[in-house]
């Protein structure tokens, strides 16, 4: 209750019958009036002054209504007002929300980007859209068919916006299943509350083929006179609106295609198989934002080939070799060609025919060359070199349109009919002395040959027949004058062969013809005389070698060194050994002194000593361990102990050797193969130097001990944890 006065009311919608407010009398006011937006629902009872209502509000229907209230006296009058009561009606959740559409339907294309929607579904609610009573949800209730854990649609939760889900847009496939029923529904108080009203609506989905494929390899041919660009293919994509775009992966200087935003693809110049027969790029799609939209599809062309190149001669001129004897069906070589053109195909197939040859005798037919091969071969035996020495071919190779000349010479070579003749059958003697070294020329010899020079039937090699079984000497062929140079080989000794009787033979690499032979034209002989030259005394060895333990007994033989006199009639002492170590050996002289005492030699000894335990360890320690007073317990002091010896007897014990009263006070642990630690055994020591007995032992056999007496300084440590 209360005055009359301006005043704003806010009641939820329904409910039926209910007092509002009641407005007190002010004298001389006896009664109230009301009037405006009553609607037959909103009323005042003019003896009371009770506003009230005699039916249910309805938001839908009015959401506000304006009154004015005034109070009157007895005779009508007004005595205040009129005031304006503004009734606010509040929305409650009293109606569900309701589709457009009973039913829906869609179409989506197999691989479509996913989350891009293909479809919308839309519902509406009467209830306030300001409150959660007039907010709408969408959501997916059942997917028939699912064959799979995930579902292959999403739906927008506020939008209706449906679109494949990620497994949809890898999945769908219209030979697999074409059709989707999707149930929809939609909740009103932004589906927050169980309380929610909820319908839902059926959608139908038909999947259709992808529009986004690569086409089949594109055939262009190559050097087309066609007017570009030139279409070539087409390729489309499931979105609209899309930019369609090119890339390759070959960094090519220039790609020759290009797409226009109809997805038309087009080749934009001439292409050459030669050059390059295949190009692979890739088609892209993207949205305004330069987003990619489909999966990138990859284009292959492959170039064909037309007969575009001649014949081409591998060599300027093709120069071959035959002999004046070779018989009739010979192949004396093949004209190489090649073509640019596709191997394998007619396009690149060469043809041969021999088109002239200069000079034409003893025939004008002496050659033929295989048509499809290129090979040359005679005709005949019919060459002879003293007509003609060289013969020039004009060789006609042909494709199925162009034609190129090959140029081929033909040497006729001269047979070896010819044998090596000496200038003299006899050189007589060679005096040489045994000393001579290895590579000496002793003698000069010649003979000559009469085939054609600067060949294989005119070069001549000499060799020792007889008298030289351990090959002692050596014939070379200087390459200009066919003269041969006999050299020495290996080291000359007169005690073993004063005198060598040689018989030498000449021939030639080339094989001769038939009928024709070597002779005794081709035989020299000489004497040599190797004279005698006084030699030093030989080793039997250049090294002697040997292996000793180190602790071997003085005056034990070590080794037996011996020498012989190359001339056999003189005997051999071993005088006496030098050299840096040479004070620790002695020699006894078993034979007489040579009596040339120049001649000298020597031999290498090397002893080698092995190793023994004869070396006790030592403690290998900078300075005495300490400990910093006072001690509080875990220190440790570590020990390293060496040995002079080999490595392989450096393992070492630690132990201690004084009384219980020291086992009781330290202990020791092994670390590794050479340390130890010393650590005391408690924190109650004193502080002064403690002399502590130790024994290190190596692993020799039997091993050998030291016993050293270790200083252990227990001290008032400094700022820098040390005693000094």
């Amino acid at each position: 209750t209360g005055p009359l006065k301006d005043m704003n009311f806010s009641i939820p919608e329904g409910g039926g019958v209910r007092f509002i407010y009641q407005f007190t009398f002010e004298p001389p006011a006896v009664s109230f009036r009301a009037t405006g937006e009553k609607d037959g629902i909103i009323d005042i009872v003019p003896k009371t002054g009770i506003l009230y209502l005699n039916g249910s509000l309805d938001w839908e229907t009015k959401a506000v209504h304006r009154l004015q209230v005034e109070s009157l006296d007895e005779k009508g009058n007004i005595v205040k007002g009129p005031y304006t009561v503004t009734i606010h009606v509040e929305d409650i959740n009293d109606n569900p929300p309701e589709f457009d559409q009973i039913k829906y339907t869609g179409v989506v294309r197999q691989n479509s980007r996913p989350g891009k929607p293909f479809m919308y579904v839309h519902a509406t609610d009467r209830d306030d859209p300001t409150t959660p009573h007039g907010q709408l949800t969408y959501s997916i209730l059942h997917h028939f068919p699912n064959p799979y854990t995930e579902m292959l649609f999403q739906i927008d939760s506020v939008t209706g916006a449906i679109s494949p889900s990620k497994m949809g847009s890898y999945y769908l496939d219209p030979q697999k299943q074409d059709t989707f029923t999707l149930v929809v529904t939609v909740k009103d108080m932004a589906g927050m509350t169980t309380n929610a009203f909820t319908s839902s609506a059926d959608v139908i989905i038909t999947v259709k083929e992808t529009l986004w494929k690569a086409p089949p390899t594109i055939h262009i041919q190559e050097n087309s006179t066609q007017i570009y660009p030139v279409n070539i293919s087409q390729v489309h994509s499931n979105e609209p609106d899309v930019i369609y775009d090119l890339f390759e992966k070959e960094k090519l200087p220039r790609l020759p295609f290009s797409i226009d935003q109809n997805g038309v693809i087009y080749v934009t110049e001439p292409l050459d198989r030669e050059e390059k027969d295949t190009y692979t790029f890739f088609v892209v799609t993207k949205d305004n934002e330069g987003e990619l939209v489909d999966k990138p599809l990859q284009i292959h062309v492959t170039v064909e080939d037309i007969n575009d190149n001649p014949p081409v001669c591998q060599q300027a001129v093709t120069v071959l070799e035959v002999q004046e004897n070779e018989g009739g069906g010979s192949n004396i070589g093949t004209v190489l060609a090649t073509d640019m053109d596709k191997e394998g195909t007619l396009n690149s197939r060469l043809q041969f025919k021999i088109k002239s040859q200069v000079p034409a005798v003893p025939a004008s037919d002496l050659f033929f060359i295989q048509q499809d091969t290129g090979i040359l071969q005679l005709i005949s035996s019919s060459l002879n070199k003293r007509i003609a020495s060289n013969y020039s071919l004009k060789v006609l190779v042909t494709d199925a349109v162009f034609q190129t000349i090959c140029d081929v010479q033909i040497h006729v070579i001269d047979i070896n009919d010819r044998i090596p003749i000496f200038e003299k059958l006899d050189y007589h003697n060679v005096t040489v002395a045994e000393s001579l070294p290895v590579g000496t020329v002793i003698l000069e010899i010649q003979a000559t040959d009469g085939d054609e020079p600067a060949t294989g039937s005119s070069y001549i090699i000499y060799q020792v027949k007889e008298g030289d079984p351990n090959n002692t000497f050596i014939i070379e062929t200087d390459p200009e004058t066919n003269q041969g140079l006999v050299k020495i080989n290996k080291a000359l000794d007169f005690e073993a062969a004063p005198v060598y009787n040689l018989v030498i033979n000449a021939t030639n690499p080339e094989p001769l013809v038939p009928g024709v032979q070597y002779n005794s034209s081709s035989l020299t002989l000489f004497k040599v005389f190797v004279t005698n030259v006084d030699e030093p005394p030989v080793f039997h060895m250049t090294v002697y070698e040997r292996k000793v333990s180190e602790d071997i007994p003085v005056n034990t033989l070590v080794m037996t060194v011996e020498a012989y006199d190359p001339e056999g009639d003189t005997k051999i002492v071993l005088k006496e050994a030098q050299g840096k170590h040479a004070q620790y050996f002695a020699c006894r002289k078993r034979l007489f002194c040579k009596n040339n005492a120049a001649q000298k030699s020597k031999a290498t000894l090397i002893l080698h000593l092995g190793d023994v335990n004869d070396n006790p360890p030592l403690l290998a320690m900078d300075y005495p361990p300490f400990f910093c007073y006072p001690l509080s317990g875990g220190e440790k002091a570590f020990l390293q102990a060496t040995d002079a010896d080999e490595q392989w007897y450096s393992t070492f014990t630690f132990s201690l050797a004084g009384d219980m009263n020291t086992r009781n006070n330290w202990e020791i642990s092994k670390v590794n193969a050479t340390h130890a630690y010393l650590s005391p055994k408690h924190a109650n020591f004193e502080e002064k130097v403690y002399n502590i007995p130790v024994i290190i032992n190596d692993n020799g056999k039997p091993p050998l001990e030291r016993k050293v007496n270790l200083e252990v300084n227990v001290c008032k440590c400094s700022s820098e944890k040390s005693c000094f």
